[in-house]
């Protein structure tokens, strides 16, 4: 058994839970900003949208989903030729709408965070997975798509 599965969602879990504690202590915007309120809900249903878009052609493409696994296929279309990482950008994006929605100062800074982690971690060893499983392809496709947007 692992002691802490290293996953995107559970540290996105983590920044979230670190948000929403942290605005019992740490200073923050005044809540009643309903601008600031309707477009973290514009951020919360993008980011979704983007997630359930990503994660169809995984599943239709018959390619694991699950980070540090070898994909089967290099997916190029939907989202995946505006980012060569919409999950991890709708991750940060929901990060951010619940800093938003909470007026959490500390949560723009726990959102890049969690941003560079997700980068560090997960992004740049995934496409160093995808140049040595797809070569030139993947090369090309590195060069054409940008990392995150």
């Amino acid at each position: 058994m692992r002691a802490f599965p290293d996953l995107p969602p559970v540290w996105w879990l983590g920044s979230i839970a670190a948000i929403y504690l942290f605005k019992f202590v740490a200073p923050g915007l005044h809540p009643d900003i309903w601008w600031l309120d309707a477009l973290s809900w514009l951020v919360l249903l993008a980011a979704l949208a983007i997630i359930i878009w990503s994660a169809w052609y995984f599943f239709a493409r018959k390619t694991t989903i699950e980070p540090h696994h070898t994909p089967k296929v290099l997916i190029e279309e939907g989202p995946f030729q505006w980012s060569r990482n919409p999950i991890y950008l709708a991750l940060v994006m929901l990060t951010l709408s619940f800093a938003m929605g909470n007026g959490s100062l500390l949560g723009f800074v726990l959102t890049a965070v969690l941003w560079l982690v997700l980068d560090r971690r997960f992004a740049a060893p995934e496409e160093a997975l995808l140049r040595q499983t797809f070569g030139e392809e993947a090369d090309a496709y590195c060069a054409r798509v940008r990392r995150w947007i």
